[in-house]
């Protein structure tokens, strides 16, 4: 969604947007995944394997010129070679809705973006028609602020599921106060990856990290390495020691960082101040004894990933960026189902 907030900022063409509310069975992708289609037929973002973008894509021109939001349904399952699902294999059903982007969505839109790049989740609630197209949205943000276009009052139970409750989990919902369904998606600002070392084999980690959706911040006190050129996709470099760079950062529980500086000093100082910050994921590269060794004169509280990255048997640095980057998904995924890391040291 971050690639098509930016496209939304930034575009001059009319576009469309796209969103599945509804999946039954299995689908490639999930409730709340959106697709941006542009009038020159450029188009950010999946819906699925290819099963269904090039019949979306057909539509487009329709919405652009009639201005009204319409629904479609993908019946994946059978076996009818004139139907959605000839030789797909998702075997699902998908309901998708498509709205055009007119100039008060994308202002909404655009401040659904500000608000993501201030670390701040945001509710979509979105009312549909008898006929399934869109009357009525309104976002949401933890401090209770509503913007959009909704007419009357959100119900209790949205505000009420904020901060936690069954509401937060994407899809169409029922609420027995509006005696009507809804769809509701929370927005969750871009997962961030700190670096700290900035050596040749952090370059291939942070450009992988940029492309899968994280935003990255690479650290390191040697000029030479902190390099733009090394960096392309890195959101900020930060040139200095480790009690200088880490108190140049706003930290939150749901941010990663990887230790990767290879000097032994520079990696104890950083341990022990990012062990204080309380971060989602703390991982450091090198090997079990040496982890050991860093930890001996100051244990930590939480949990750490060392040796960093599964274990996939990883040489040099591109497949150790892999094995890195996957653990680190895999975390994240975790935590978005609501199941948590245990606080504790641990070295696997």
């Amino acid at each position: 969604m971050h690639r098509i907030l930016e496209t939304v900022q930034l575009t001059g063409l009319r576009s469309v947007l796209a969103t599945i509310i509804h999946v039954e069975g299995s689908a490639y992708r999930k409730e709340g995944t959106s697709m941006l289609f542009l009038e020159d037929g450029s188009q950010i973002g999946i819906l699925s394997a290819g099963c269904l973008e090039a019949d979306l894509s057909a539509c487009v021109p329709d919405i652009l010129e009639t201005g009204v939001a319409r629904s479609f349904i993908f019946d994946l399952q059978s076996s009818d070679p004139l139907s959605w699902g000839e030789e797909s294999g998702c075997g699902g059903v998908i309901h998708v809705t498509m709205e055009p982007v007119n100039a008060d969505l994308a202002d909404h839109l655009c401040t659904l973006k500000h608000y993501l790049d201030q670390q701040t989740e945001v509710m979509l609630i979105k009312r549909f028609g008898p006929d399934r197209s869109v009357i009525d949205y309104g976002f949401l943000t933890g401090d209770r602020h509503l913007f959009g276009e909704w007419r009357g009052e959100l119900p209790q139970a949205v505000f009420d599921s904020v901060s936690s409750g069954p509401l937060r989990r994407s899809g169409m919902k029922f609420l027995s106060s509006m005696q009507s369904e809804v769809f509701i998606h929370t927005y969750r600002p871009k997962p961030r990856l700190m670096i700290f070392g900035a050596g040749p084999d952090a370059r291939p980690l942070a450009g992988l990290a940029a492309t899968t959706g994280f935003s990255v911040i690479v650290a390191d006190w040697r000029p030479a390495y902190c390099d733009r050129s090394y960096f392309p996709d890195a959101d900020s470099i930060l040139l200095g020691f480790p009690e200088e760079t880490t108190k140049m950062i706003h930290y939150s529980p749901y941010d990663y960082a990887v230790i990767m500086t290879h000097n032994f000093r520079r990696d104890q100082q950083l341990v022990r101040l990012l062990s204080e910050r309380q971060l989602c994921y703390l991982g450091i590269l090198g090997s079990k004894k040496r982890t050991e060794r860093l930890l001996q004169e100051q244990p930590v509280s939480m949990k750490i990933h060392s040796p960093v990255g599964l274990a996939i048997g990883a040489e040099g640095p591109e497949e150790i960026a892999v094995s890195i980057l996957a653990e680190i998904i895999y975390t994240y995924r975790k935590n978005r189902t609501g199941r948590q890391e245990v606080v504790t040291y641990e070295t696997e």
